[in-house]
């Protein structure tokens, strides 16, 4: 190939599609159990996630709720991949093999935010929310029936492999992906570029900033303790029975049942088995969507 202003644009909308194809084809579920925010600076303060959003009855004057009081902070990071490709590939058209590379490139920015976001469930011992409390913690504030305050767990114990009951039904989700920057292909290909002149090498790269965090407590359960169906049944309870500060019923269910690759058949046969112990039928198949991920 000659290499010059038209070939370079040609290779560089050849290897952007690559690239657009590895975002469009990677498997993802962080948008199950994460709400998406679009941030506008350099973090986002999620102080509003003080008090589990509820109606009231309008008697006398309206109760105002200080969102102000709290302060929980994501700030974004930036992220980055480059890719190096020498003059000499392009114009011996050996450049055909770096399809398949920038198609990676592509599908390791659409796994970026599955690594942020299920990654923070396995840190939720040890990284506090936006009460200042872990995550995932024995003595949370909340609240009974007469809205006075209580210690809530949302952490069943135990010492074996983490797996997770969330309720993501909400408009509010356990976890936040925010977005700043998307991510985008760009190019060094000028031969006024020093990496070019210098170095006889045409740049590509990508690169944009986020950053996951925290949302509900409330709304996840973690346990170590066997997944059967008696430690299953113990954690979906944990998760209802909750109530806000007024004292109403918080409308929290289980809807998925997140675990990692080693314990993937413990929880098909758990939740996707319609049938058990030789023919009995499963009352709990289907009753939670299953997630498996390897970054818990």
């Amino acid at each position: 190939m000659q290499v010059n202003a038209s070939s370079l644009k040609d290779l560089y909308s050849g290897f952007n599609t690559s690239f657009n194809k590895g975002l469009k084809t990677a498997k993802l579920n962080w948008q199950q159990v994460a709400m998406k925010v679009n941030s506008t600076g350099a973090s986002e303060n999620y102080s509003w996630l003080v008090d589990f959003p509820g109606l009231r009855e309008w008697l006398g004057d309206r109760i105002v709720k200080d969102l102000s009081a709290g302060r929980y902070v994501v700030t974004n990071k930036t992220f980055e991949d480059t890719i190096a490709v020498s003059r000499e590939k392009i114009e011996d058209d050996q450049y055909g093999t770096y399809g398949v590379i920038f198609e990676q490139m592509g599908n390791n920015v659409a796994q970026l935010p599955e690594k942020l976001v299920f990654g923070l469930l396995k840190k939720g011992e040890t990284t506090k929310c936006y009460d200042d409390q872990y995550f995932f913690d024995s003595d949370h504030q909340g609240f009974d029936a007469s809205g006075s305050p209580i210690t809530v767990s949302n952490h069943m114990g135990g010492s074996g492999t983490p797996w997770y009951l969330l309720d993501c039904s909400q408009p509010v989700k356990p976890l936040v992906y925010q977005e700043r920057r998307p991510f985008e292909l760009m190019s060094r290909t000028d031969i006024t570029n020093d990496n070019v002149f210098f170095q006889n090498k045409y740049i590509y790269g990508t690169d944009g900033r986020a950053n996951a965090g925290y949302g509900l407590w409330q709304l996840a359960c973690a346990s170590k303790n066997v997944l059967n169906a008696a430690n299953f049944k113990a954690a979906r309870y944990a998760l209802t029975g909750q109530y806000n500060s007024a004292g109403d019923t918080l409308p929290i269910r289980a809807t998925h049942l997140v675990v990692p690759p080693t314990l993937e058949d413990e929880a098909r046969e758990l939740v996707n088995a319609t049938l058990i112990n030789g023919g009995e039928s499963n009352i709990l198949s289907g009753i939670v969507d299953l997630i498996v991920s390897p970054y818990i």
